[in-house]
């Protein structure tokens, strides 16, 4: 009886340990200031930062929803397939207007993933920081050219070759 009622009372424990150490451990959320009208992100995609003036300024994240798909075509065949997540860093909150634009900033960031693709850009050592750096460049140019100038970058959330 003592054999099968040891499991139960250790699990317990165990439970009861890691519920007081999460209550204990867990961070204190500061009261909210009555009256104050300051402007907070409003999701866990953003930051915010103060500048050398001491002003702040909110930095946006906005993931794109799917990842993109590229082919690495060699000898007239799909060789390898390159998989990439991509994020944009605004200045402003864009969510909308990113939103808004998918479709068009989709297309563009395709052209110049195929560009860099054909030009040799995910062959060998693909994650290469700069490899990596031209893409980034690339991609933020063509988000500012759809998006305006607010986008402060381009990050590739994830990335990975799958050869055939």
């Amino acid at each position: 009886m003592l054999a099968k009622l040891l499991p139960v009372v250790m699990l317990l424990v165990g439970v009861g340990g890691g519920v007081g150490s999460g209550l204990l451990l867990a961070p204190k959320e500061p009261p909210e200031e009555a009256g104050s009208h300051e402007e907070k992100p409003d999701d866990d995609h953003a930051a915010v930062d103060e500048g050398a003036d001491g002003e702040k300024s909110v930095t946006e994240f906005v993931k794109l929803n799917n990842q993109f798909v590229i082919p690495i075509i060699r000898d007239e065949r799909v060789a390898s397939l390159v998989v990439l997540s991509l994020s944009l860093e605004t200045r402003v909150p864009m969510n909308d207007a990113v939103f808004n634009r998918e479709p068009k900033l989709r297309d563009s960031f395709l052209q110049v993933l195929f560009d860099h693709a054909n030009m040799g850009g995910f062959n060998g050592s693909f994650t290469d920081a700069e490899m990596l750096d031209v893409l980034r460049r690339s991609l933020r140019d063509v988000a500012r050219r759809e998006l305006g100038s607010e986008v402060e970058n381009v990050l590739i959330t994830d990335i990975s070759r799958q050869d055939t």
